[in-house]
């Protein structure tokens, strides 16, 4: 499994590299009003966890080699469970603050599963998490977690949820960086004092099931 950050709260997961991999796009963004460049890439599934324009540039993906319809990916934007090519995806309702949807909306989380590994994105989560949503991600390996603050949860906040879910491997995104226009998000290290574990810097992810850290939850940080 691969997993390469594009920016913002957009991963890209490849179950392999070459023509007959499959990959997933989550939460591709607008770049002008992010202020980072979303690159264009192509997908067979992508995921949109709420429909606000740093999150839904659907747009910018085309239909990977084996995509359901060709020069279209599959979207998905909603609860429930999809699986194609042996790729799973499930889509766990959530908020977007603290007042169920009142203040921003809905939000979905979703856990995709690729050779084995169960990767869960949580959006631009605004709340911690329910006993039904925590056993709906229970068994994480790596978690994909919003840290900024003042649209999600912020760093203290993630911590909580990090610590409730108990991941492999945690992995901080929608956070201030150099580019980033959005007002009003803390730097990505709020978050590494809050969690107080030794970060470890990566391009991507490039690992297999026996890979995963057994015992302590490891940090990492990806670079665009």
């Amino acid at each position: 499994m691969i997993l390469t950050w594009l920016g913002h709260s957009c991963f890209k997961i490849q179950d392999k590299v070459g023509a007959d991999g499959i990959t997933v796009v989550t939460d591709p963004f607008d770049g002008e009003m992010v202020g980072l460049k979303m690159p264009r890439v192509s997908a067979d599934i992508v995921t949109v966890s709420h429909d606000h324009k740093d999150h839904n540039n659907i747009e910018a993906v085309d239909g990977g080699s084996t995509a359901l319809t060709a020069g279209e990916p599959m979207i998905i934007n909603g609860a429930g469970e999809y699986e194609y090519k042996g790729i799973f995806v499930e889509g766990i309702l959530s908020y977007h603050d603290e007042k169920k949807g009142a203040e921003r909306g809905q939000n979905i989380i979703y856990r995709i599963t690729v050779d084995d590994i169960n990767i869960v994105h949580l959006g631009d989560l605004g709340h911690e998490l329910d006993p039904k949503q925590l056993d709906r991600v229970e068994g994480a390996d790596i978690l994909l977690v919003p840290v900024g603050g003042k649209y999600t949860i912020n760093a203290e906040r993630a911590v909580d949820v990090v610590n409730a879910i108990e991941p492999r491997i945690v992995i901080p995104m929608h956070y201030k960086m150099d580019g980033v226009k959005i007002d009003g998000l803390d730097p990505v290290q709020k978050f590494i004092t809050a969690i107080g574990l030794k970060p470890e810097y990566e391009e991507r992810l490039k690992l297999s099931k026996k890979d995963l850290p057994a015992e302590e939850t490891q940090l990492v940080i990806l670079s665009l």
